[in-house]
């Protein structure tokens, strides 16, 4: 068992509640999952399911949703003694360095490639990593104890290469591999992301029609996620982020006419916060974020964010208890353990609103 600690949490997450495979693989539908509110003017949560978000949300309010695709992010590779190694890609673009961010995980036989601790890992300056059909990564210098910055020599476009050598990252908690189509949202149309950006994979195309009939309103950024190894808890990284100008005027637009902004995801509030002056107001942006949102800084453009439920100690729960309130974050997520939600990426999801009904 592990125990939540940052921001000064303190529940015991059992190992058996992680979603170990989609919900569809455990006899549900993806808009099936549940769904814990927390309003945060009263400190009440309620227990839903999914499916009724629509009737959860306000006439007017806009849901911000992220439609970046997933990539086949998780590369074969080997080292120069033979030894076989996974390496996991976190961009497919380079940064401003001209370099990318690579983690190297030691291959299990019939497991997912697990974490090297640092002392461990055989990331050093200058070690060759051999790649599939002939490309190859050279380590350059580290990032973290984790991320090491490497120059990439593949025989095609990087995505293209992807798609034919790679596979989508999976962790130990995951039953097994499964298709890319597993870790993309209906959202996805706009390929960069290494690791999904979760908090959207239970919409599907019938919850989406019912929020339009709803008068909810959907718009979208784009924030290409990077790797974020469970096992770290490292603080957030820069990563390429666009918000539209037609996306940028409604929220606007919303928010001047009473309605809520409900970030889809913890990425989509690092765009749009990103994109936030000091008094609210969002503008076009494009380009790399290094923000990092806490209690402390707050937030400027978001009033409530769906999120799924996030590791121990990770980073993100910094992020939430700046939406939501350390009281209310302590509440939904004791609930989530006494009522055996399921956690991860294929498990069931939070949505923290401001209050009212």
């Amino acid at each position: 068992m592990t125990v939540l600690g940052d921001p000064g949490i303190d529940v015991t997450v059992p190992p058996e509640l992680s979603a170990r495979a989609p919900a569809e693989a455990r006899g549900a539908t993806r808009d099936g999952v549940r769904m814990l509110v927390g309003r945060r003017d009263a400190a009440a949560v309620e227990h839903r399911r999914f499916t009724e978000l629509p009737e959860v949300l306000r006439p007017g309010d806009l849901l911000v949703v992220n439609n970046s695709a997933t990539l086949p992010a998780a590369l074969p590779g080997r080292l120069p003694d033979g030894t076989p190694v996974a390496l996991h890609l976190s961009s497919a673009r380079p940064d401003r360095r001209g370099s990318h961010l690579v983690e190297l995980r030691r291959v299990v036989p019939g497991a997912a490639a697990a974490y090297y601790p640092p002392e461990e890992s055989p990331a050093r300056p200058g070690l060759r990593v051999a790649l599939p059909g002939g490309a190859s990564a050279g380590l350059v210098e580290p990032f973290t104890a984790r991320l090491w910055y490497a120059r990439l020599d593949v025989p095609a476009p990087l995505p293209a290469y992807l798609e034919r050598h790679g596979k989508a990252i999976r962790y130990g908690y995951v039953d097994r591999d499964w298709p890319l189509d597993a870790y993309q949202t209906v959202f996805a149309t706009v390929p960069g992301s290494s690791e999904m950006p979760s908090a959207a994979r239970p919409f599907t195309a019938g919850v989406v029609a019912r929020l339009a009939g709803r008068g909810v309103l959907v718009a979208p950024v784009t924030l290409h996620t990077g790797v974020a190894s469970p096992e770290a808890h490292e603080a957030p990284y820069a990563e390429r982020f666009r918000v539209p100008a037609a996306t940028a005027r409604l929220v606007g637009h919303v928010r001047s006419g009473g309605g809520r902004v409900i970030a889809v995801g913890t990425t989509v509030v690092r765009a749009l916060e990103s994109a936030a002056a000091p008094d609210g107001t969002v503008h076009e942006a494009d380009g790399w974020t290094e923000l990092v949102i806490t209690p402390e800084r707050g937030v400027r453009a978001v009033d409530g964010l769906l999120t799924g439920w996030h590791e121990p100690r990770a980073s993100h729960l910094q992020m939430l208890a700046a939406v939501a309130g350390r009281p209310l974050l302590e509440r939904c997520y004791a609930e989530a353990v006494r009522h055996r939600y399921l956690w991860h990426e294929f498990g069931d999801v939070n949505l923290l609103l401001p209050g009212g009904s």
